[in-house]
């Protein structure tokens, strides 16, 4: 069973996504908030498998709360919900931490949203995985040390950092002080967000960037 929170200030949407969650045989919800100042009392309450969060509320927003969600422990992959195909704050959610995102008129697509993330993957609406995928490409790509500092949080460079030491997942969750399921979800979106293949791609990026110095 993958449990589920929801972060969504809409009680209406937050009732249908709840609904849809709830009707799906190996998910289950067990944490609901109003508002992205709440995220990270939810997680910590709850601890889900993994977190639904809207990207714009009328206080804190998604980005933020993100943020915080993925700067603690546990950090469960977050997916956020959006309403517009080419929402800006979208790609700075991903920045943020966020492992996907899903438009909130394609709810089919939510269970099977929360299963990827849930594994470890990344998922990207189609309606407007172009639009992300483009503006990560005009970013500025690995090979100066400054493009790390732009396209990883800084927890996210540090598990970087110690993948180039050789530690195992374990390893690095015990270093850090966090669960092995922690250090699994940011190795995915160290993944996603540099464009690497694997750890052993990722491991050299963090050489060639300047991020760890040979010997």
């Amino acid at each position: 069973m993958i449990t589920v929170a929801i972060v969504e200030d809409d009680p209406l949407i937050r009732a249908g996504i709840a609904a849809l969650v709830g009707a799906q045989p190996d998910l289950a919800v067990v944490g609901q908030a109003s508002d992205g100042d709440e995220a990270v009392a939810l997680v910590a309450t709850t601890r889900p498998d993994v977190l639904l969060m809207d990207v714009r509320m009328r206080r804190v927003g998604g980005i933020e709360a993100t943020r915080a969600v993925c700067a603690g422990d546990p950090a469960p992959p977050v997916l956020m919900l959006t309403t517009f195909d080419g929402d800006p704050e979208v790609l700075q959610a991903l920045r943020a931490g966020a492992s996907g995102y899903v438009l909130k008129r394609n709810p089919d697509d939510l269970p099977a949203a929360i299963r990827h993330v849930h594994d470890g993957d990344v998922w990207l609406d189609p309606a407007v995985a172009g639009h992300v995928l483009a503006a990560l490409a005009a970013l500025p790509r690995p090979g100066v040390p400054s493009s790390l500092v732009g396209l990883l949080t800084p927890r996210e460079r540090e598990v970087l950092a110690l993948l180039a030491e050789g530690l195992s997942n374990a390893e690095m969750a015990t270093r850090l002080f966090v669960g092995t399921g922690t250090i699994k979800t940011h190795m995915s979106r160290i993944l996603f967000k540099t464009g690497c293949r694997d750890r052993a791609q990722a491991t050299a990026l963090a050489f060639t960037s300047g991020l760890v110095g040979i010997g």
